[in-house]
């Protein structure tokens, strides 16, 4: 009986200390030559393929596509960026605007492909379809993959002469945030990490999302809840990792109407990093796409302070509309679409707001208390004069 207790002990602790498939060595591989995009304007590209470190069996999503841009304006070598898409990216102008930025302040940006999108998606599914699963198993592997994929990135990057290996970071949107965040938890390469819309805790995430309501029913119908989720990802949850890293330096952005990463885990990820500072969008989680210029410049200022040796600071106003869809209710017109607006807002998710807004019975104020994120009850205010109404709304 001792014998068998002590093999167990010693087998558990053998488990304890085996290395996650996030810090697994990676095989060695010989990396090609990156090949020059010619193009009579804007900044140099250069592209590289390689084979990703994890093999999912799938061809078209087994290989690791690189667009790097350099900023060529200056001399090298340039500390460098590695900046990842959100889920469901066909393109990557999203990122190709930041890397704009990044190459204004003589940073190299370095866009990598995260699996199952743009060039590696399957043939006949839609970009990022197969990153997303009811299998906690594939959802695993995916965020295993786009780790790995990030580590031979950088593995790829120290062999080449155009980019300072002492200055890397890395930065994502969305999905990307949260593949970022994990990278810069397990490799100390990445000294700086920019995370736009993305959280702590995955398991939350995939249970509470909007964007993810037919999955979690198909989870739920495999006998599957949140605690089970939570087992399922431990290896994978940045919640998990990034306190070890006390040598860099994070800027998060969020949103404070964000239902597609809630907001309370982009708290759980900033309350965990050290030395992070937080910018708010009074947004929901699409709504940065009206200031996506300014939050790509306020990314790129973060790298390039960062870099340069200086400590960055967030701005303290960082003015985004707060746009409001749904449906409206009041005595006076019955139900109608409304979309607009706040003009001002007492509280978060939870207080008085006065919003314009835009209704096919023509213009009209809304002034009332919001009980939740979604439902909110007081006046409106149109031609007719002021009438009892409700909206229920989300914010873009």
């Amino acid at each position: 009986m001792l014998i068998l207790l002590a093999a167990a002990v010693c087998g558990a602790a053998s488990a304890q200390e085996a290395p996650s498939p996030i810090d697994a060595p990676l095989p060695p591989v010989a990396f090609p030559q990156w090949r020059r995009v010619e193009s009579l304007t804007g900044p140099a590209e250069y592209r590289a393929s390689f084979p990703s470190a994890f093999v999912s069996g799938v061809p078209n999503n087994d290989t690791v596509h690189l667009s790097v841009f350099l900023p060529e304006d200056r001399p090298g070598p340039y500390p460098a960026v590695v900046v990842l898409h959100y889920l469901g990216a066909d393109d990557l102008r999203p990122t190709r605007l930041l890397a704009e930025e990044l190459n204004g302040r003589g940073i190299a940006a370095v866009l990598l492909t995260l699996p199952y999108h743009i060039q590696r998606t399957p043939p006949g599914a839609r970009s990022g379809e197969m990153a997303l699963s009811d299998e906690p198993a594939r959802i695993r592997d995916v965020v295993v993959q786009s780790v790995l994929d990030v580590r031979r990135t950088l593995d790829f990057l120290s062999t080449r002469p155009e980019i300072a290996r002492s200055s890397l970071g890395i930065t994502g949107i969305s999905l990307g945030a949260v593949i970022a965040s994990l990278a810069y938890s397990v490799d100390p390469r990445l000294q700086r990490a920019a995370i736009v819309l993305g959280g702590g805790d995955l398991a939350h995430i995939l249970w509470h999302s909007s964007l993810t309501g037919p999955t979690r029913e198909a989870m739920r119908r495999r006998g599957l809840d949140l605690e089970a989720l939570r087992r399922e990802l431990a290896v994978v949850e940045p919640l998990s990792r990034v306190a070890s890293r006390t040598d860099g330096r994070a800027f998060l952005v969020g949103a404070r109407f964000d239902t597609v990463i809630p907001a309370e885990d982009v708290r759980k990820l900033a309350e965990a990093l050290p030395n992070a500072t937080t910018l708010w969008l009074d947004t929901g989680h699409y709504g940065g796409v009206f200031v996506q210029r300014r939050v790509a410049r306020a990314v790129a200022s973060f790298f390039g302070e960062e870099f340069a040796g200086r400590t960055f600071v967030a701005p303290t106003r960082f003015y985004a509309p707060t746009v409001r869809l749904g449906l409206l209710g009041d005595s006076a017109d019955g139900f109608q679409v409304g979309a607009g607006l706040d003009l001002f807002r007492i509280g978060s998710a939870r207080g008085w707001i006065g919003a314009a807004l835009a209704t096919p019975n023509g213009a009209k104020a809304f002034l009332g208390y919001q009980a939740g994120p979604s439902l909110g009850a007081g006046l409106t205010l149109g031609s007719e004069g002021p009438s009892a109404a409700f909206f229920w709304s989300v914010v873009l």
